[in-house]
C-alpha cells in the first residue's frame, strides 16, 4: 500500500516504474515460462521443475513463483498436501517485484484458503487484486477479473451497486485464449463461474477447450464430468468418474481426487435412479483412508451429499 504514495512522488522526480508494472519477460524467459505451463499440464512435473530451475537462473523471483505454481498443481491433481504446504512456505520467500509479486500474493491467497485460513486468504487475494487493478496488460486484467467477479457476485443484489460480471467473464475468456503461460489459471475459475451461474453448457464447452489444450488432463476430465452431471447426462458423467477413480487409484492411491470420484459417483448414480450402484460407492467411504482425508474434500460437494442425506 505504501508504494501507492511513493510511486507518484518518484515519477515526479523523473523515475519510472513502468518495468515493474508488467509481466513482460525476455523472449528466452517467456519461452521457459510457457514450457513450464505446458509440461505441468502434461503432468510431467519433473521436467516442469527442471525448466523452472533454469528460469530461476535467469530470473530468480519469477522462477520461484512458477516452481510453486507447479506444486499447487501437484496438490490439485495428485492430492499431494505436502506440496501445498511447501508452496505456502516457499511463496513467502520468493524475491518478486511488481506484477510478479502480485501473482505471488494471489497464489498465497489460494493456498491459505485451501489450508483453512479463509480470512487471511481473502486479505492476501485482495492485496494482489489491488496491484492487478492498476495494471493495463491483459493478463493482469484477467487476474483482477477473478477477484472482481466474486466481489460483484456477492454484492450484485444491492440496489445501485454496479455489476460488471459479464465484462469480467469476457476478459477471463479472452485471457484464457491469449495467455500461453497462465491459461489454466484463467480457464479453471471461468468454468466454475459458469457452473455457479448454472450455465453448464458453456462450462462443458470450456472444459472441452481445456482438454484440447491438455488432452486427458485428469482434473479437467473431472470438471467435464461435473458439467455432464448437471446436464443430466448421467451415463457420460459416471463413465468419466469411474475411469477417473480407477486411474487415480493406480497412479496415486486413495488420495483426494480418488475420493472426489467416489463421492460424485454416489450422487450421479442416485440421481440416475441406480441406487444399487450408489450404495456400492457409498460403502467405500467406510475406508479409514477416507476419514483421514475427509477434511480435504470440496465443501460444496459434501454439503450437497449431506443435505440430501446421500451419505
Amino acid at each position: 500500500m505504501l508504494k501507492r504514495f511513493i510511486v507518484p512522488l518518484l515519477m515526479v522526480a523523473g523515475i519510472s516504474f513502468a518495468d515493474e508494472n508488467t509481466f513482460a519477460l525476455s523472449p528466452a524467459q517467456n519461452e521457459l515460462a510457457e514450457k513450464i505451463t505446458q509440461k505441468t499440464m502434461e503432468l510431467n512435473y519433473v521436467e516442469a521443475f527442471n525448466l523452472a530451475r533454469k528460469l530461476r537462473l535467469e530470473n530468480d523471483g519469477v522462477g520461484c513463483v512458477f516452481q510453486n505454481i507447479i506444486r499447487v498443481s501437484m496438490y490439485d491433481d495428485k492430492g499431494d498436501t505436502t506440496s501445498l504446504k511447501v508452496a505456502a512456505k516457499n511463496l513467502e520467500t520468493c524475491k518478486t517485484e511488481g506484477l510478479w509479486d502480485a501473482l505471488r500474493n494471489f497464489e498465497i491467497g489460494y493456498v491459505l484458503t485451501e489450508t483453512g485460513h479463509s480470512v487471511k486468504g481473502a486479505m492476501q487475494t485482495r492485496s494482489a487484486a489491488n496491484q492487478f487493478e492498476e495494471a493495463k496488460d491483459f493478463e493482469s486484467k484477467a487476474f483482477y477479473s477473478i477477484y472482481a467477479y466474486y466481489v460483484d457476485n456477492s454484492f450484485g443484489w444491492l440496489p445501485f451497486k454496479s455489476d460488471n460480471r459479464e465484462s469480467y467473464l469476457k476478459i477471463l475468456d479472452s485471457g484464457s485464449l491469449r495467455s500461453a503461460r497462465f491459461w489454466p489459471l484463467f480457464l479453471t475459475p471461468l468454468i466454475w463461474m459458469h457452473y455457479d451461474r448454472k450455465d453448464f453448457k458453456t462450462g462443458l464447452s470450456l472444459a472441452e477447450r481445456g482438454l484440447k489444450k491438455a488432452p486427458n488432463h485428469p482434473v479437467m476430465l473431472q470438471i467435464k464430468a461435473d458439467m455432464l452431471y448437471r446436464l443430466n447426462r448421467y451415463d457420460e458423467a459416471a463413465a468419466i468418474y469411474e475411469k477417473s477413480a480407477a486411474d487415480y487409484l493406480e497412479r496415486t492411491g486413495k488420495t483426494i481426487r480418488y475420493w472426489c470420484s467416489i463421492l460424485n459417483l454416489i450422487r450421479i448414480y442416485h440421481d440416475a435412479g441406480d441406487e444399487a450402484k450408489a450404495n456400492e460407492q457409498r460403502k467405500k467411504l467406510n475406508d479409514p483412508d477416507y476419514q483421514k482425508q475427509k477434511k480435504w474434500m470440496p465443501g460444496s460437494l459434501l454439503d450437497d451429499l449431506n443435505d440430501r442425506k446421500l451419505i
